[in-house]
Parts: C-alpha cells; sequence; structure tokens
C-alpha cells in the first residue's frame, strides 16, 4: 500500500494501543480517533473476552476483533513477502509482539521530565532559601582586621559578642535606651589546627583595659580613626563613640596576644528566639531561683528555659554566687554547653527542615564581618566547628583580680602571673583537654630535633629576620639575646621578603647543638626547627625568621604544656548546678 492508506495507523502499533485501566481491571483498547476512528472503536476486553480468546492478542487473526486499520497494509510490507505468507498460515502466522519501544520512550521523557523539573524546582528552592538567609545577615567591613578568607590552614579564632542592644518587642528593659549595643558578653572561641578541640575564652564586660585607637569604616566609604583610651571598661570597646567590632577586636588581641579571624555579633532577638525555635535549654539550678529585677523563677534542679526566660537567665547578676559579672559568666558558659550538647544530640543538624528554621532565626540577629558574610561561608565555617566533639570544649575566663586603683572595686584587671601562661597556650594551640592523639612517627621525629646536647650561649650564631606583624621585633629580640640571654652573635637583618604565619629556625646539621640552645631560650616548638641537609661552612649564622605567633622578646611561643590548676573553666559535655 501507499504511503497515504498507511496514515498515522502505522507510527503506532497497534497491540499497544491495549492499557490496562486500573479502575476496572479490564484491558481497554484505545484506537487513534485522528485516522478516523469514532470514540465508539474504542472498545473494552473483559475478562470473559481474555478467557474465550485464549492465547490471542489484540490484533492477531484469532481476535474477535476486525483487523486494526493500518495493520494489514503494515504486514504487507514486510520483505520478502512475509506478510503475505502470514495471512497464508493463519494462526501460525501470529508475529511475535515487539517490546513495547514506544511505551518505553514515553515513559523515559516524562520521567527525564518530571526528573529535569524536580532539579530545577530544587535549585529554585535552594537558591529563594539561600537567598532568604543571605538577605538576614548584616556585615561589618572592619577593614584590614581579620582573615578574608572563611577557614585558615591553621588554628582558627572567631570573637562572639552579645550585645546588650534593645531591638525587638519585649526588650525594652535591658539595655541602655538608644544604645548601638555594648560588648556585654564576649567569647574568643579558638579552634585548634586540627580541629580535635577548642577553648572558648570569656573576657568579663567590666574588665579595666586600654581601648586602643581603631579605624572605622563609614556610609561613605571613607575610614575614620576613632581615638583610644587609656583605661576604660571593655565592654565600651564598641558602641560608644562609634566603635564598631573591628575596635573589640583589636582590644582582644591587645590583651590576649590573640588575633582573631572573623566575629560573630548577636544581639537579645538571637538568644530568645533561638532557645525558642529548638524547644528550650535544659539547665539545673543549684537552689531556687526568684529574682524580682530579672523575674527569673526558676525551681532547684534541672528544667529548660526558652525565649523571655532564657535571656532573663543570661543578663540576671543577683541570682548567683556574689553578685558580680564573673558568676554571671559561669553560668552563661554552663548555657553554652548545654545549647552545644542539644544541637549536637537533637539530630536537628542533619533534619533539613529544622536546620532551615534554626538557621532563619539565627541569621536574623547575626553581624559578622564580610569574610563569612554569607549564608554558604557560615554554613562552611559551622560545619568546619562542628568537627570539634563537646567533650574537648573547655570554657574559661580571663584570670582577674580586682581593680586595686579602686577604693572600692567595682572592675577587675587583668592578672598577668595566671593569665599568661593560659593566654600562651591559645597562642601555641595547645588545648585546655587532654585530647588522645595518635602520634606519627613525623611528629616524634620533629620533636626529637630539641633533645639532645645544647651549646653554650656565647657559641650561638644567629640572624634574625622580622616576618611577623610587630615592628621592630627584629631588633628588640637581637637586643634581648645578647644583653639578657648572653647571645653576643646574634644579627637583626630586619624585615623577611614576606610575612610568614609561624616563627622558624633553619639551621645546619652541624649547628643543631646551637639550635637547641636558642629554641629553648626563645620558646620555640619543634615545628619550627628546620633542619637542612648540608654543614655549616666557617662562621655561617643559622637563620631566625620571626612570624606572626611571636609576641615579643622574651615571651616563649610555646605555651605551657598544661594549664594552670587555679584558672577557672568547665567543659561543655559536663551538666553543672549553677550556684
Amino acid at each position: 500500500m501507499d504511503a497515504q492508506s498507511r496514515g498515522r495507523a502505522d507510527d503506532i502499533d497497534p497491540a499497544d494501543q491495549w492499557v490496562l485501566n486500573p479502575h476496572t481491571g479490564n484491558y481497554e483498547l484505545r484506537l487513534d480517533r485522528s485516522a478516523g476512528e469514532s470514540p465508539a472503536a474504542t472498545r473494552t476486553a473483559t475478562a470473559e473476552d481474555s478467557g474465550r480468546r485464549g492465547d490471542a492478542r489484540p490484533g492477531s487473526p484469532e481476535s474477535p476483533r476486525g483487523e486494526v486499520p493500518g495493520q494489514r497494509s503494515r504486514r504487507s510490507s514486510q520483505s520478502g513477502g512475509r506478510g503475505a505468507e502470514a495471512s497464508a498460515a493463519g494462526g501460525a502466522g501470529r508475529r511475535k509482539r515487539k517490546a513495547p519501544k514506544a511505551r518505553r520512550k514515553k515513559a523515559l521523557m516524562w520521567t527525564g521530565g518530571v526528573t529535569a523539573f524536580l532539579v530545577v524546582s530544587a535549585g529554585v528552592g535552594a537558591y529563594l532559601l539561600y537567598d532568604r538567609l543571605n538577605g538576614n545577615i548584616d556585615t561589618v567591613d572592619i577593614g584590614k582586621l581579620g582573615n578574608k578568607n572563611v577557614l585558615s590552614d591553621g588554628p582558627m579564632n572567631i570573637l562572639i559578642i552579645g550585645t546588650d542592644k534593645r531591638t525587638g518587642k519585649g526588650n525594652e528593659g535591658y539595655g541602655d535606651k538608644g544604645s548601638t549595643g555594648h560588648a556585654e558578653t564576649t567569647i574568643l572561641f579558638h579552634v585548634s589546627e586540627d580541629r580535635s578541640n577548642a577553648t572558648a575564652l570569656s573576657i568579663p564586660r567590666d574588665l579595666w583595659t586600654d581601648i586602643p585607637d581603631c579605624e572605622t569604616k563609614q556610609p561613605d566609604g571613607s575610614t575614620k580613626v576613632i581615638p583610644g583610651i587609656s583605661g576604660e571598661r571593655f565592654n565600651v570597646s564598641l558602641g560608644q563613640e562609634g566603635r564598631d567590632p573591628g575596635c573589640t577586636m583589636q582590644t582582644v588581641e591587645d590583651i590576649t596576644g590573640i588575633r582573631p579571624d572573623h566575629f560573630m555579633m548577636v544581639d537579645f532577638n538571637a538568644v530568645k528566639e533561638l532557645t525558642t525555635v529548638i524547644g528550650g535549654v535544659e539547665v539545673c539550678m543549684a537552689k531556687k531561683i526568684n529574682d524580682p529585677k530579672s523575674h527569673l523563677q526558676l525551681p532547684k534542679g534541672p528544667s529548660k528555659v526558652h525565649g523571655e526566660e532564657a535571656l532573663a537567665l543570661l543578663r540576671t547578676r543577683h541570682s548567683f554566687g556574689n553578685e558580680s559579672d564573673l558568676d554571671r559568666i559561669k553560668v552563661q558558659q554552663q548555657f553554652l554547653g548545654s545549647m552545644i550538647r542539644e544541637m549536637k544530640s537533637s539530630g536537628r543538624l542533619t533534619n533539613p527542615k529544622e536546620l532551615f528554621d534554626l538557621a532563619d532565626v539565627a541569621t536574623k540577629s547575626l553581624t559578622v564581618d564580610q569574610g563569612i558574610g554569607s549564608a554558604t561561608k557560615l554554613m562552611t565555617l559551622a560545619q568546619e566547628i562542628g568537627k570539634v566533639s563537646p567533650k574537648n570544649i573547655t570554657f574559661a575566663t580571663v584570670p582577674v583580680k580586682d581593680n586595686p586603683a579602686e577604693p572600692t572595686p567595682i572592675t577587675v584587671v587583668v592578672d598577668e602571673p595566671r593569665a599568661e601562661p593560659l593566654f600562651a597556650m591559645v597562642r601555641s594551640d595547645t588545648s585546655l583537654t587532654a585530647v588522645k592523639k595518635k602520634e606519627k612517627a613525623a611528629k616524634s621525629a620533629q620533636a626529637a630535633l630539641l633533645k639532645g646536647p645544647k651549646a653554650e650561649p656565647a657559641d650561638v650564631r644567629v640572624d634574625v629576620l622580622n616576618g611577623g606583624e610587630i615592628a621592630g621585633a627584629a631588633g628588640a629580640t637581637v637586643t634581648w639575646l645578647q644583653n639578657q640571654q648572653g647571645v653576643p652573635k646574634s644579627t637583626n637583618k630586619a624585615n623577611a621578603p614576606e610575612k610568614i604565619k609561624k616563627t622558624t629556625l633553619e639551621y645546619a646539621p652541624n649547628q643543631a647543638d646551637q639550635a637547641r640552645a636558642l629554641a629553648e631560650m626563645m620558646g620555640l616548638p619543634a615545628t619550627a626547627m628546620k633542619q637542612g641537609t648540608a654543614d655549616a661552612e666557617g662562621l655561617e649564622a643559622m637563620v631566625l625568621t620571626l612570624g606572626a605567633d611571636f609576641k615579643g622578646a622574651g615571651i616563649p611561643i610555646t605555651g605551657p604544656a598544661k594549664a594552670p590548676e587555679d584558672i577557672q573553666r568547665a567543659s561543655a559535655d559536663k551538666a553543672v548546678c549553677a550556684k
């Protein structure tokens, strides 16, 4: 037959037009009505018909219905006259049913289309969620301060600032009216280089200290230098005179010698809303609490707090200990430890909906530096911090004593003999928690470089370069070595070609005894030792390059191996009842 007689029926196998109707359990023949079939041509194959036909399939010679239009024409077009032979053979000429390619093709097209739609929809949804979270986050340009990258190869220091900014419904009773917020709760969160442990160091708001000059970015893009103050409460490092979080970061670095990489600032609303969305935070009181000033009422023993009650707990200073800010810090640390345990154990961080609700609430009250100023950057940072187990997160407070300049002390000052070893431990990335580590052979070999005989100070030859942040550090170190350590053969070589993060001491194998002697004087870690392969000739000197970890002549680069016993500290994995 010619093409006209085939029509569209030849494009679709009629056998493939029999479809199971799931509602009736019957097969229905759906012919192509565009080829001239009327609706009446569609018939139902009942169970009785099927039994009568036996093996007969729709469209076969035994089928009780007539030849499907177009079927004969297609058969006659088979090569070798197979169509005619099949007609003569009757039932023996039944053709073998072909695989339903058209149906599979349609199914694949439909499945592919739905999959594509879901992927696009998910992408649009993810973008909308991402865009919403980004819109929640406020950022502050802190100029040259901090780290422009989200993560660093070494340890990370994040300054967490809780302000008394009075925004949001129900916060009228807190803080100074009209204030942009002070640094009321400040924690320097140090995450170790290997992410095995972290130290959360609280800085008292009433610490009497110097506030350094600081540069702040203005709305028009210009830079304004805000003069420092000699002697003031730490909490005014933020807010007053237009000081931004960058000023607080600089103040913290001046106090501790630890440089923050990023800051995260939250206000009252963050505490109220975050504790509500996670279903409350479990706390424990050593006694019944009834504070008329903060309206805090809690029973003795464990209970859960959220919203206004959680904020009151963190703000009160009249319900615990001697009603000082130091006792309030202890309660805040216990509260944060409980929140960390809740977040880790509840599965909220793996539930997409709860995670989004959490992120939505958290970011609405969050201000950060531009280095972490997006949802994806914050997620990256959170995932990195999340590697640390709560049992290896230690809370500590800067050791302080009453301000001796005040007849009736209302502020405190840093207790240097107790504080400096603690600062040195954080600077050298030494954990306050006993972290079990598998010591690798490479580390053992490196540590062995510090063991062995040491040269006399007078025999040590060293050139000192400054690759750190402190101007004149090389000259100051040489003066210290010559005058206080008895190393006359030390030479100031000024600035290094480039800045480096960690101090290094390069020496030849036949200078090992000199290197060990200098390492002991400087308090260098084993990782600072860089032994060459060829011996030094004649009067060749070693090369000491001071890095960003160098804090001053006479200040050991490494901290104590163990924290002082008398510092206040607590572990995030242990519940303690507030007293």
